[in-house]
Parts: C-alpha cells; structure tokens; sequence
C-alpha cells in the first residue's frame, strides 16, 4: 500500500473515531522513556466505544506518520473506571530513535498524547545516575547522626552498639531497617540488605554500562557503605541487629535497637531471621567479598562475616522467626544466601544448603502455579518482594550445574512466571498491571492489589517495589525458560509484561502520576524529614492502592492528602528504586 493510500484510509478512520468519540481521548504513557529494543504501549481512554479497526499513528517531530497500527480495545476495569473505553496503541515493532507522540486526527481535528523519547537503555541511562544519587542522599550519615549510632542503645538494656552507616529507609522515616513487619511472619520485606545486593547486582551484570555512564566507582563506594553497615550491625553474637528506630522523633537520642510489632510498638526482639534480612545480609556480604574492593572492612572480613552469620542462623532461625516457623520467605532469602557462600567458596556445605531450599521452593508450587507461602493453603503475595523467588532460583541457577536440580529449578520458574502472566491477563486489562492470587477471608481470590486487612493488622501502601520485582523476574527467568533472539531476549508476552510494570511506575497509570521523584510530567509533593532528608531525586514513591475502604484491595486509590496517611501512596520508600535498578538493568544487558 503506498503512502498516498494509506493517508487515505487513516483520515477515514480518523474522521470515523473523531465523530464516535465526542470528547477527547486521554492519553496515559511511560513519562520518561521507552527502550528501542522493548515492549512500548500508550494507554488510551474514550467515554465512547470506538468501532473495530481504529487506527493511530506515531508521529515523529516533524509531525510526519512515521508507524501506523490499529488501536487495541476495547478494554473495561469496572472496578476502577465505569464509564471509560480503554485502548492500547502498541508499537513494539517500532525500534527507531527519536522523539515521537501517538497522533490520532484529522486535518481539522486531532488529538496526541505527550511527547516521548525511544532511545537505546532509554531507562538504563537517563536514570541508573539519579538512582544512584538517590541512595546516596539517604545516607544516615549527618554529624547527628553518626554521633548518635555510634553509641545507639539496645531496647530494653543500657548496652550500646555502634550501628553508623546504612540508609534512612523512606522520605518520611529516618529509622534503619533490614526488614520491618516480621511479627506478622509473611510479609516481611528486604530493605538495606536487598538494597546492596541490588547494587552488586548491577555492577557484576552491567559493568560496561555503568562505566560507559561514569558511574562503577559510585555504584561500588556505595554498595560497600551498605556492606560496612551490615558488618557493624552482626553481633558478637553471630546475628544481625535487624532494625534502628527512631520512634519519628526528632531527637536522636530516642533512636533505639529493636524489634518493631503494629503501631509502633518496640521489643527486644531484634536479632533478623533469614526472612527479617539476615539472609540477604548474608548474601550480599558475601557477594561483595568476590569484588576485591576493600570500605571500613577488608573484602576477606565481608566473607568471614557472611559465614559466621550463616552458621548461626542455620542453628538459631526459627528462634528468631516470631512464629517459630520457616516459610517461603526463609527459603528464598536462605536461597539466596546459601547460593552467595557457594558461589565464593565453591564450598559443598554451601552447595548442599542451597540445594534444600532450591528443593522446597519447588515444593512450593502450586498446581494453579502461584507458590504456597505456608505449610498449609496460603497463596504467596508480597507487595514489595513478589519476585524474589525466581530471582532466588536464577541466581541459583547462575552456579547450579547437576542436570537434574537445573530442571526442577526451571520447572519452577517456567510455572511462575506461565501464573504471573495468566492471573494478569485473566481480565480486562489495558495498563497490564500485574494481578496475584491472595487468601481473603478463607477463600482464595485474585485482584491487582494486596489486601488490606492482611496479617500486619494496618500495613497496606503502593506496590511499586512488587511491580519492579516482577519486572526483574520475567526478564531474567523468562531468559532461562522462555529466550528469544533480540529484543530483551525473551517472548514478546514477558516482553510486554516487564514494561507494562515500570511503564506503571513511570507514569502510565490511571492517575498519570510518575512515581519517580523530578522525572516525567506529574510527581507527587516533595515530603521532608528528620535531619535533613526527604525526597530525592530519582526516589520512588509508594504508588497506587485499592480503595481505601475496601478490605479486600479491590477498587484503586491515590491521595496526595489523606490527614497523615498519604504516606501510602506518596512516600518514597528504599525497596522500590532496588527493585527498578534491578530490572531496568534487565533491560539494558543485551542476550
């Protein structure tokens, strides 16, 4: 078809949308950038059902019709906007530089969304930087704050501990955290300890592109001031100090070593279980000793270090567990462990360790293909951690070499990622936001966000970080289970997946916020803190919620102002910009 036609027949089109859709359409998009080689889509929105074979075109800058494809749709969410048509005006096949807009008109009407960029590791490079610089400004490192750690008080004793170093855990929270939620036994999230591994992660994967940005020997100082506070906070004991809370007071001398249960409430509870970030503590110490970089410790000292933890923990655990009980979260943050230790060691302790927990994620599966959280019936959900189990086994897989432990490793995989992609698909879905299966009053559900009366009691917020996880563990799963030439090296369906995730966080979600802070059109309100810090730029914050009234998560809620509670949608939290790193450093490593 030449040119002239297909000019033709889109302004038909055009002129038939122009007449069927009597108010403009809205247009929701990834605020930053789309990757050349990946999955791209703009999300449209029309108060009237367009007829079948709607066209639209990507127009690049000097307004030319450079790529034109029919609009996929109609799409409905009911529990989210009743009266809106979506579309999906999707142009992966379109790899060429540039800035462009999706364009829908005619000559006397028209409409188009923002201009974008496609770009090479569009993400990779316009934000790894500000990520970096991110975590760099979260530094509990202030004159009043090192005074005050280097002689923080244990909880219920008069002993002290030296505990300077580590990352102010959100814009509104100066407190250290391995993990928080631990009480509630399986929701805990990784927070300093997944932050450095993260790091290292990225280093060990995309050394090229993070010297290409100039940036290797930041991403190292900073990943070994996440190390020197993990070493400061392992006992004498061989266990970590798992949390420095700061009770949200402004003096610094109120901060404490604690266990932290609902509302606030602190215990002598502090030593970190597998799953409460003893385990990814002991990862990424021993994962950092195999870069031969010395910080406060020599690089031999992180190895030691992660050995003595892990000893104990293999001893102690379920001691430390609160309800004296291992679950998937011990099993793949010991996975993750264990597969460190061998992989520096080469050690048959280390191998066999991994191995058991390998064996039990598996066991874990579900003939539905989500995993089993419990000994019991409960589906696994975390809003933060979603895809740490794949990413468990894959790191597995990366020393794994016996024939039969690789195939029962990607077994698994290829079930979870198969359920992630069916769970998500299994409704009207037009922005691909990633759906799981929950246990919600004793029967066993889907929906796209967590529930809100879950085993904490009170904790619910935005799940960006679960969104980034997800990400990570398509792309680098789905290279093992399900690879393709080009592209990100996986099946146009992961493809799609992976981007959709950060494409939410990015800006295209119903409310078009960008969640990356000073990225984008729309940021949520800069939130300030104790000593200094607050928002950064290159942070991400918490993001969207179910409705704040539905138990269940059902519904979807964004609030800027809430009487104190819009921390669940506005606060920038560590896990969230780890998890992205991690995926959008996915992205960029070429298959």
């Amino acid at each position: 078809m030449n040119s002239f036609v297909r000019r033709i027949i889109l302004s038909a089109f055009f002129s038939l949308f122009c007449y069927l859709c009597k108010a403009n359409p809205v247009f929701y998009m990834n605020q930053v950038g789309y990757d050349a080689r990946g999955a791209k889509t703009v999300v449209v929105r029309c108060d009237t059902k367009l007829v079948p074979g709607i066209l639209f075109a990507l127009q690049n800058s000097n307004g030319n019709a450079v790529y034109i494809a029919p609009l996929n749709g109609p799409l409905k969410v009911e529990e989210w906007d009743k009266d809106g048509y979506f579309y999906q005006a999707d142009f992966s096949e379109f790899k060429a530089e540039g800035k462009y807009r999706v364009y829908i008109g005619t000559k006397d009407f028209h409409s188009q969304s923002d201009w974008f960029q496609i770009k090479e590791n569009a993400l990779a490079v316009t934000t790894i930087p500000s990520v970096l610089s991110y975590y760099n400004k979260q530094r509990a490192n202030t004159p009043t704050e090192l005074q005050a750690d280097a002689a923080v008080q244990l909880y219920g004793s008069h002993k002290t501990v030296d505990l300077r170093g580590g990352w102010c855990d959100a814009s509104g929270d100066v407190s250290k955290y391995f993990s928080h939620l631990a009480y509630a036994n399986f929701m805990s999230p990784q927070q300093i300890p997944l932050v450095t591994w993260s790091m290292i992660n990225t280093m060990q994967t995309a050394p090229g592109l993070l010297n290409k940005l100039g940036i290797y020997d930041g991403m190292m100082n900073e990943a070994l001031w996440g190390a020197d506070y993990m070493m400061r906070a392992l006992s004498k004991d061989d266990y970590f100090y798992m949390i420095v809370f700061s009770y949200f007071n402004k003096d610094p001398k109120a901060r404490r070593v604690v266990g932290l249960k609902a509302n606030s409430v602190t215990t002598d509870e502090y030593q970190a279980a597998f799953r409460e970030g003893g385990g990814m503590a002991i990862a990424s110490l021993a994962r950092i000793s195999q870069l031969k970089k010395d910080g406060d410790f020599k690089s031999a000292e992180y190895l030691a270090a992660a050995k003595r933890a892990f000893a104990h923990l293999l001893a102690n655990n379920t001691q430390y567990d609160d309800d004296g009980k291992e679950n998937i979260i011990d099993d793949y943050c010991a996975l993750m462990a264990a597969t460190e230790l061998w992989i520096a060691t080469d050690s048959s302790l280390y191998r066999d360790e991994a191995r058991k927990r390998a064996l039990s994620l598996n066991k874990r599966m579900s003939p539905a293909g989500y995993f089993i959280a419990d000994d019991g019936d409960r589906p696994f959900w975390h809003a933060a951690d979603a895809g740490l189990p794949v990413i468990a086994l894959c790191r597995y897989l990366d020393k794994e070499q016996e024939a039969d432990e690789r195939s029962n490793a990607l077994s698994t995989i290829k079930k979870a990622l198969d359920y992630n992609l069916k769970v998500t698909a299994n409704v009207d879905n037009p922005f691909g936001y990633a759906r799981q299966s929950f246990k919600f009053k004793g029967a066993v559900k889907e929906g796209f966000f967590i529930p809100h009366e879950n085993e904490t009691g009170w904790w619910w917020q935005g799940e960006n970080a679960r969104l980034g996880s997800l990400a990570a563990a398509v792309l680098v799963g789905g290279r093992l289970v399900y690879p393709e030439k080009g592209g990100w090296g996986i099946k146009r369906e992961l493809a799609e997946y992976a981007s959709h995730q950060i494409a939410w966080i990015l800006g295209c979600n119903p409310y078009q916020m960008c969640f990356m802070y000073q990225y984008g059109k729309n940021n949520v309100p800069y939130m300030s803190s104790n000593f200094g810090h607050g928002s950064g730029k290159g942070g991400i914050s918490n993001g969207i919620t179910g409705k704040k009234e539905n138990p269940d998560g059902s519904g979807i809620d964004f609030k800027i102002k809430d009487n104190g509670n819009e921390w669940r949608w506005t606060e920038q939290w560590l896990p969230h910009a780890a998890w992205y790193l991690q995926a959008v450093t996915a992205m960029a490593v070429r298959q």
